[in-house]
């Protein structure tokens, strides 16, 4: 039998005992609380530090009243967040904001999103990441009904928000297909009415009138996914045989686009250009590979967590200090799906 025994781990009593000070002084030096003297306050970390003491997060939870724990969530459903695959936009930022609350000290739960019921009753968090929530989003609401704080990724909510800039990504792509030799270009987004949506055909509208091109423009459901972008695509290109680019911003109907494209006979990248707004999986294993934008997500996902949890220091007050948003400018990335790399 093995008799090899886990070391203890050192507790604040240890701490204490180590320091000569009381263990509430303890508490108030590693937490920066209370009157302790700096001098005391120093010695006191120094000693933690020899001992390799941690702060038990159940104990800190109990004395304070929080859970540290913090949720992504999102009204979005998985045909156009994550796919079949389950690795997409939802789940790069939910790695990225898993981090970052981690070495917060905070526990980070991604909750999928429900056709039924309110997952919120099923939770014990502090606070959310509410992902390109809709106009009044029902998620927003019980988030709002429950007192619970929370910021918004692309939610066009004012200081709440962490913005991925839906309207430079929308320029990005539609002046690529321009510059890349497209007079007849077309739109596919969702009839979400989403920000990135909505900036989408804002822009694209704009682009049509000066530049004097008949928009044409396909508006699919979120839950049909990649076979609504093939049936959207399939039905322009019948109707519209003109059309020479597709700027199809959420990359589920983007792969459905380029299938829907080859079974009409073109050939993606040469007189059917292809380019969408997230730059993951999708967009990297397509035949072929298709200009997207890289979003910066791992810098989205650090400003989300650091602008939530001062949020919550504050008690969930919104005129409170909240982080600045100094949120990273997307930047295109070029593939063969719209001739990059080709003479």
């Amino acid at each position: 039998m093995n008799n090899t025994s886990r070391p203890r781990r050192a507790t604040i009593a240890d701490v204490a005992r180590e320091a000569g000070v009381s263990r509430t002084t303890v508490s108030h030096a590693l937490n920066d609380l209370g009157k302790v003297n700096p001098q005391t306050r120093e010695r006191i970390k120094e000693v933690a530090a020899q001992l390799n003491y941690r702060p038990s997060v159940r104990a800190q939870g109990l004395r304070y009243g929080r859970s540290h724990t913090v949720a992504l969530l999102s009204s979005m459903p998985s045909e156009v967040s994550a796919g079949s695959s389950q690795l997409g936009f939802f789940m790069e930022l939910a790695m990225g904001c898993s981090r970052h609350a981690l070495l917060r000290g905070y526990a980070f739960v991604l909750v999928p999103p429900m056709a039924d019921g309110d997952p919120l009753d099923r939770l014990d968090i502090d606070g959310a990441i509410l992902l390109e929530p809709l106009p009044g989003d029902p998620m927003t609401a019980a988030l709002t009904s429950q007192g619970i704080p929370f910021v918004t990724i692309d939610g066009n909510d004012g200081p709440r928000e962490v913005t991925l800039r839906p309207t430079e990504t929308a320029d990005l792509m539609l002046e690529h297909l321009h510059g890349q030799g497209s007079t007849a270009p077309a739109l596919v987004i969702s009839d979400s009415d989403r920000t990135a949506q909505s900036a989408a055909l804002s822009r694209y509208l704009e682009r049509a009138e000066t530049f004097g091109f008949t928009p044409h423009v396909a508006r699919v459901a979120e839950s049909e996914g990649e076979h609504g972008g093939y049936r959207a695509t399939s039905s322009l290109l019948a109707a519209h045989p003109e059309i020479d680019a597709l700027c199809v911003p959420i990359d589920a109907f983007a792969t459905g686009a380029v299938e829907a494209g080859q079974a009409n006979g073109r050939t993606i990248g040469e007189d059917l250009l292809v380019a969408t707004r997230y730059d993951g999986l999708r967009a990297r294993s397509a035949t072929p590979q298709l200009t997207a934008v890289d979003l910066h997500l791992e810098q989205i996902s650090q400003l989300a967590v650091a602008k939530l949890l001062s949020l919550i220091a504050n008690g969930g007050e919104q005129d409170g200090p909240l982080t600045e948003d100094s949120a990273p400018y997307p930047s295109l990335v070029p593939r063969a799906s719209t001739r990059a790399g080709r003479e």
